[in-house]
Order: C-alpha cells, then sequence, then structure tokens
C-alpha cells in the first residue's frame, strides 16, 4: 500500500496522558497524518469491546506532550470503531496501538485492550499493529526506542500492506538502542499465569474479590514472542483473526453426529 501521505489512526490501552501515547504520536507525524483517540482513562485488560448499552462520549484533549486528541469513555476498540466509522474526516490508512506500559505476549493478546484495538483496525479493513514495551513495574519507562521502531514499521506496513484478517503484535525489550539484539518474526508463546483470588470484606460484612498474585512469566520456547524479548530482541508477531483449529476440522466431523437426535430425544 502506497500512499503519498497516509493518514494514521492511534489509540492505546493506557489511556490519554499515557507517555507511550504521546512518544508513539510524535514517532508517528514522521511518516504521516496522524489522529488520536485514546481512552479517557486507563482501560488495561479491557479486551475486545463494543459498547451498544450505552452512548459513547467523546471529548478534545491533549496528549502529555501537547499533541491534540481525542478521548472517549469507551474501550480502545471503541475508540478505533470511531476513527474508522467517520469520527475523523479522512480515510485511515493504518492502525497503530500503544505504547503498551507492559509486553502483550501469548495469551496476553485476549485480554490486552491495546491488541485488540489493533484487531478492530483489521475487521474495519484496516492494516494494523500493536506496540507494548516489556517495562517492568520497578522500571524507569524510556519510550524512545518503541516509538522509533513503531515508526520504521509503519513504513514497512504501508509499503508492502499486511494479508486481510492479519495484524502485527510487536512487543520491545525495555533496553537501550544499542543492547537491542535485533528483530525476530515469532510466534505466539505460553504465558504462565500465577493470579490468586484475593477474598476481603466490606464494613457491612459483605465479601468482595481482588484477582491479584505475581506477575506472569512465560514459557522460553525458541521462537516464540517471549523468548524473543527475554534475549534482548524485538518480537514481531503475525495474528490472524481467524480462529479457526484447521487441524480439527477432519476429527471432529468423524464424530457420530448423526445420532444426536435419537440421543437428544432419549435426553427428554
Amino acid at each position: 500500500m502506497n500512499t503519498d501521505y497516509p493518514h494514521i489512526l492511534v489509540t492505546n490501552d493506557d489511556g490519554v496522558l499515557a507517555p507511550g501515547l504521546a512518544a508513539l504520536a510524535e514517532a508517528l507525524k514522521a511518516v504521516g497524518r496522524v489522529s488520536v483517540i485514546a481512552p479517557d482513562r486507563n482501560r488495561s485488560a479491557s479486551g475486545h469491546v463494543k459498547t451498544l448499552h450505552r452512548p459513547l462520549r467523546v471529548d478534545e484533549t491533549c496528549l502529555a506532550n501537547g499533541l491534540p486528541a481525542l478521548m472517549t469513555d469507551g474501550a480502545p476498540s471503541d475508540a478505533v470503531a470511531l476513527g474508522l466509522m467517520g469520527l475523523v474526516p479522512q480515510p485511515v490508512h493504518l492502525v497503530v496501538a500503544g505504547i503498551n506500559r507492559g509486553a502483550n505476549v501469548g495469551h496476553d493478546l485476549t485480554y490486552s485492550g491495546t491488541v485488540t484495538a489493533a484487531m478492530e483496525g483489521v475487521i474495519g479493513g484496516v492494516p494494523a499493529f500493536a506496540v507494548s514495551l516489556d517495562v517492568r513495574a520497578s522500571a524507569s519507562e524510556d519510550y524512545d526506542v518503541a516509538a522509533a521502531f513503531a515508526a520504521y514499521l509503519a513504513h514497512l506496513v504501508l509499503d508492502h500492506g499486511l494479508p486481510p484478517g492479519v495484524l502485527l503484535n510487536v512487543n520491545v525489550p525495555a533496553r537501550a538502542s544499542t543492547d537491542i539484539q535485533g528483530v525476530k518474526v515469532t510466534r505466539m508463546g505460553i504465558r504462565v499465569y500465577r493470579d490468586v483470588l484475593v477474598t476481603r470484606k466490606d464494613p457491612s460484612g459483605r465479601p468482595y474479590y481482588w484477582i491479584g498474585g505475581d506477575p506472569p512469566t512465560g514459557i522460553l520456547a525458541e521462537g516464540t514472542d517471549f523468548a524473543a524479548l527475554t534475549q534482548g530482541f524485538i518480537s514481531v508477531t503475525p495474528v490472524q483473526m481467524d480462529f479457526t483449529a484447521y487441524g480439527l476440522l477432519g476429527a471432529l466431523e468423524s464424530w457420530p453426529w448423526d445420532r444426536w437426535r435419537a440421543e437428544s430425544d432419549a435426553w427428554k
């Protein structure tokens, strides 16, 4: 896809004032015209949301670096949908979500508001990618390397395009550019979650619950996003929206489906 002056729609799930969003929008200005629509607050782990049960509000605001933006009380995927359906007047050539504070690898993709915002772009027929920085809770935040790589990748995606129904999920180590080992094209790894149920009681004695526990880890299998990050590489994972388990289709066809009616009658 070649455009003389591409229009890039940018969002995130950490909220409109997050420094990663400001760094991303600033870097992408060198690639094309940037429109920002982002949640008005942190919507991390919001998943793929389509808000249908209430109206969505949108207000003008500015990013942490002063760039103009729109903020919505919807989810990141709502923000992308609003932009693609006409909230920004010009056609969008690329959707970029991020820069997320914390990696999105393996099963994180199903929870991540950042990645599912990119999915919404793909559903809308626009090439998209998500960018996350593998910064730990106690680490300082420097989004310059991730932002520079996002701008480089934006050029590549606009030049080469992506197949329909496919997005890219990018994870960048929290390292100086001189310490980055390179770029690896990877597959999704396996996250290991260490969640625990924390039960407490409110002043009236009613129980309430937190999902707590230690931060997740992952299985260091070669070729995966988690392994690449651990080795100091930028991970680029192609993700397809077709979730069909094609390898199981043949086995399922051999199941005794023709007996379902007789069995169902026996259950009544």
